[in-house]
């Protein structure tokens, strides 16, 4: 009898260029087969140096990179929308934020991108999810399609919808409900009636709290439930940074990934990471 071949999925990297140790854990993973994307913050003070490693690893490591929006963090040049993430949230709400310094800021990140990586990202998101704030999420669409008109190839954009719908996320991980709610529905209506694709499903939210053998056990729990178009999200780093919320999380999540036991957790569920580009819903 022939066997099934596994399930590709998008199996992804957040905040590369924000940190050196970041950028390590990536192109460990990278070379390892164990993800397939990675999302750059271009304002990130890693990120000269990392996009060129990136280049580096050619066609061969099958990684593909994205933009990681980013309005929050401090950027190597100070943005003109750049403020904490709960300021964000209440300014995009209230529609306060200028549409048009919004706009200037995406292109900046855009034309940086592509400045140092030499091509276009082959998707879009959002560092803590900011793409798909009111505002921001119209100002972005009206830029892609600026950028990239619908005759030729476009980024598609990362959904943050949950795969069992916001009822149910918020019994299982209120936080996945909470992110969802702020914009997912309307960021895909949007996009998709602009002519953008975007993921299936989004997994990958915690609390970033916990062990490695609880985090072990929520990929597991994640993994059975992909399907070829979800992108399972993740932080790792090869050090912890002095600075960062979430260091211990991020040094946890790479000795998980780089483990034989996740590479059996592959095989065992039948899931391999492949870019989604060949993918899209």
């Amino acid at each position: 009898m022939p066997t099934e071949s596994p399930t590709p999925i998008c199996i992804c990297v957040d905040d590369f260029g924000l940190h050196p140790a970041i950028n390590q854990a990536v192109l460990a993973l990278a070379e390892a087969r164990r993800i397939s994307a990675t999302s750059a913050m271009v304002g990130g003070p890693a990120w000269a140096e990392g996009a060129q490693q990136l280049r580096a690893l050619g066609s061969a490591s099958s990684i593909e990179v994205g933009l990681h929006l980013d309005f929050t963090e401090p950027a190597i040049h100070d943005g003109e929308v750049r403020m904490p993430l709960h300021r964000l949230i209440l300014a995009s709400y209230a529609r306060r934020l200028d549409p048009r310094q919004l706009r200037r800021e995406i292109s900046r990140q855009l034309n940086a991108f592509e400045a140092h990586m030499q091509q276009p990202p082959a998707y879009i998101d959002g560092h803590q999810h900011v793409h798909q704030l009111p505002q921001v999420r119209e100002a972005l669409l009206g830029v892609l399609n600026a950028h990239y008109p619908a005759t030729g190839p476009r980024p598609w954009l990362r959904s943050t919808w949950p795969r069992k719908g916001l009822a149910s996320a918020a019994l299982a991980s209120p936080k996945a409900a909470v992110i969802a709610a702020l914009g997912a529905r309307a960021l895909c209506q949007q996009a998709r009636r602009h002519g953008f694709t975007l993921n299936g499903a989004l997994f990958g939210v915690y609390d970033f709290a916990g062990d490695a053998a609880r985090y072990a056990r929520l990929l597991s729990k994640w993994l059975a439930q992909m399907h070829t178009t979800d992108v399972l999200m993740c932080h790792p780093a090869a050090a912890a940074v002095a600075g960062d919320a979430i260091a211990a999380a991020r040094t946890m999540e790479f000795e998980v990934l780089r483990s034989p036991a996740f590479a059996e957790l592959l095989l065992q569920s039948r899931r391999v990471p492949g870019p989604m580009h060949q993918h899209k819903a």
